[in-house]
């Protein structure tokens, strides 16, 4: 349905928890930067957004607050919608090179979205390197990180001239998100299924798309995700090291080079593991390194990393919404080899996979009748101190995809950390290659470079792990 027939949505009680959870130190934003080949022409761009992401009606509604002290919030159309309030064309300091573009995105992780419009905004980098960049923050209580990662990718297209503007019923755009999310297997909806589905998404390749239709409606599963609720709110607090504490309002954004998937691929092959094992065993040693750089001891230590798995059915892409589980992964820092750390990671990943409790179903807290009070105070619970990181994890398109008629180069990526967490990691695959985000709160972790680092300097350790030996001359 268009947005001219549509004119106000009830909030549910999670998006209004999300709305209400936006602090100036902890935003609900989420945050993506698409870099291209080539100058981006603006006008293009312009009528790109304007014909295929304004199809979508959140993106056009500001947010109404209730009248009444504990009323719910309504999505309503913006009367004085303007489409250039929302891209605003920005040039780098020269040479406007990639560390530039990180101190811009940075900052704008500090600065909250204008909540009398809709909450949504994009910078069009005019001189990034040799081509154009676009930072896209959108706020979570539209949708969740997956649904408007498909969104955004909705407006490319898979070759290089611009394409008419689709409607929203054209075929064209179906085929384009089939491809996006073409499945690694159909599995059936049945409670069990979802919740061997949802952990074998811990455990599958990156180049193979998260398909949410492997996991039921959220209201579908109530009963089990209302029990792992439960038990969740019962665990203890995680460890307290120098990547938890109070966070501040400066945030710093860093992104790392590109991996090869299939290089990534062959290191696990030899490790006896999956692109995501190797991935998280490279992490957990970066986040060992740097504890140790701190003066703190890793000895036994384990923390809990948060990892949100979509809900969401890909037929229902073009609804908004918050339709996501989280599953709790313990990484065990205090282990040094990579092999014995990789065995253990994926030990544990083979447990959550074969637990039936093993995704809390966030949507279920509205479907129970929390209030968004109610829902705010568990979440923040849940991710405040339960937890030390969120790692996200987006197996994006297998080709090089172009919006506005130019060439997609990169894609990464942030998803908001609330409840003071001070640490989110961000991993996307995008055709063949995979980068590695990272965002941290800047008093608590002023320098996440220094985290990517000792990633390069783990994954290294692991590429030359297996290989044989040089002779020694004789």
């Amino acid at each position: 349905m268009s947005s001219q027939h549509i004119r106000s949505e009830a909030f549910s009680s999670v998006e209004a928890a999300w709305f209400r959870m936006d602090k100036p130190t902890n935003l609900s934003a989420i945050t993506c930067v698409i870099s291209f080949k080539e100058r981006l022409n603006f006008t293009d761009l312009l009528a790109t957004i304007k014909n295929r992401l304004l199809s979508h009606p959140r993106f056009r509604m500001r947010v109404s607050v209730a009248a009444i002290p504990f009323g719910l919030p309504t999505w309503e159309i913006d009367p004085q919608f303007d489409l250039e309030n929302h891209i605003r064309p920005v040039r780098l300091p020269e040479p406007g090179d990639h560390a530039s573009l990180e101190s811009l995105v940075s900052d704008l992780m500090s600065v909250p979205l204008e909540k009398s419009r809709p909450l949504w905004e994009f910078h069009f980098i005019e001189n990034y390197q040799d081509g154009s960049a676009l930072i896209c923050r959108l706020h979570q209580s539209i949708a969740d990180c997956l649904t408007l990662m498909q969104v955004l990718l909705s407006a490319t297209n898979d070759s290089p001239p611009p394409a008419p503007a689709p409607s929203n019923n054209d075929p064209q755009k179906a085929r384009w998100i089939s491809r996006l999310l073409k499945p690694a297997a159909q599995v059936t909806g049945s409670s069990k299924d979802t919740w061997h589905a949802a952990g074998n998404l811990l455990t599958e390749s990156m180049e193979q798309f998260i398909h949410p239709s492997r996991l039921v409606d959220a209201a579908g599963a109530g009963k089990n995700a209302t029990l792992a609720l439960g038990k969740l709110l019962m665990l203890g607090p995680d460890r307290k090291t120098s990547l938890r504490g109070k966070c501040a309002i400066p945030k710093r954004a860093v992104w790392s080079q590109t991996l090869s998937l299939e290089n990534t691929k062959a290191v696990g092959g030899m490790m006896g593991g999956t692109v995501n094992d190797v991935l998280l065993c490279a992490l957990t040693g970066a986040l060992r390194r740097y504890l140790e750089s701190q003066d703190e001891s890793v000895n036994g230590l384990n923390i809990r990393a948060i990892i949100p798995v979509s809900l969401q059915s890909p037929e229902k892409f073009d609804q908004s919404g918050n339709r996501f589980g989280l599953v709790f992964l313990s990484l065990p820092i205090g282990i040094q080899d990579h092999l014995h750390r990789l065995t253990v990671l994926r030990r544990r990943m083979q447990a959550i996979k074969r637990s039936p409790e093993a995704v809390v179903a966030l949507g279920i807290l509205g479907a129970v009748g929390m209030s968004p009070a109610q829902v705010e105070k568990t979440i923040i619970n849940i991710f405040g101190m339960k937890g030390t990181t969120v790692v996200t994890n987006i197996p994006g398109p297998r080709q090089h995809l172009y919006l506005a008629g130019s060439k997609i180069t990169n894609l990464v990526f942030w998803v908001p950390t609330p409840g003071n967490l001070a640490l989110g990691v961000s991993i996307i695959s995008y055709a063949g290659k995979i980068t590695l985000g990272i965002a941290s709160d800047a008093g608590l972790i002023p320098d996440p470079q220094v985290i990517l680092e000792y990633f390069y300097q783990e994954f290294d350790q692991m590429q030359r792990w297996g290989r044989p030996a040089k002779p020694t001359p004789g």
